[in-house]
This record gives C-alpha cells, sequence and structure tokens, in this order.
C-alpha cells in the first residue's frame, strides 16, 4: 500500500470531524505545491515532503494537529500556529472542532516550509562537494 493510500485509509477511518478537517488540511497541503509528496512515517503519522519534511499530521482525541518540522523558524504573519510555541524548532496548529482552516495563510506557511527546506539543502550541497573534492585530490 502506498503512503496516499494508508492516509486515505486513516481518513476514512476518522468518522467525526475530525476525519473531515483531516481531509481538508491534505488537500490544502497539497494545493500549495505540485511537487509535495505524501509519506508514512513514525509507526503510522502522515507527513508530506517536498526537500525535506514540511509537516507532520495526526488524529487525537479532541484535535487534529499538524506540525511543522522548522516551524520555528518561520514567518507566521497570520498566527497561524498555536501549540508548541515554546519549541526551538518544531510549531504545530491545533485545529479543534469548529475551527475553519485558513487555506491562504496555510498554503504560504507550507511555501515557507519549502522555501526554507530549500534553502538548507542549497546550503549543504556546497560543503559536501567541497569534502568530496578534498578526498578526491
Amino acid at each position: 500500500m502506498t503512503p496516499s493510500e494508508k492516509i486515505d485509509q486513516l481518513i476514512a477511518g476518522i468518522t467525526d470531524w475530525r476525519g473531515k478537517t483531516f481531509a481538508n488540511l491534505r488537500k490544502t497541503i497539497l494545493e500549495a505545491d505540485s511537487e509535495i509528496v505524501e509519506e508514512w512515517k513514525w509507526m503510522g503519522s502522515p507527513v508530506w515532503e517536498r526537500d525535506g519534511i514540511i509537516a507532520v499530521a495526526n488524529a487525537h482525541k479532541g484535535k487534529v494537529k499538524l506540525t511543522f518540522m522548522y516551524g520555528a523558524r518561520l514567518a507566521d504573519p497570520d498566527k497561524l500556529f498555536n501549540a508548541g510555541l515554546e519549541g526551538n524548532e518544531r510549531r504545530a496548529i491545533d485545529f479543534l472542532e469548529g475551527h475553519k482552516i485558513n487555506a491562504r495563510a496555510l498554503k504560504e506557511l507550507v511555501r515557507a516550509a519549502i522555501d526554507y527546506n530549500q534553502g538548507k539543502a542549497k546550503k549543504k550541497a556546497p560543503a559536501a562537494a567541497g569534502a568530496k573534492a578534498r578526498k578526491a585530490g
């Protein structure tokens, strides 16, 4: 079963408001960038990646949590982050029953996470290339 199929199955198994919220979050994340890849990690967590992990989502009792891997490094002008604010790296958005998803702001946050991942990848690439050149020489 592919990661996307596992996520489909997970969402289908959540029969209350959290399933609908989860499905809407997924749709919004995937609409933010056509190159986002869905993964299934950590024994059952949907993960969205592009040039590194963007976010992971989980349904908990009473909420759906969307955690951004490097959320502490992202601008959040719409103040979406409402959980994990004390951490040095991750930030999360807890969606409670009745909360509306601000699709525009969430897509901007996803794109900011992609930009962050791509910037990290560019910083690593020259160092790795330099190390290879030194070993070869």
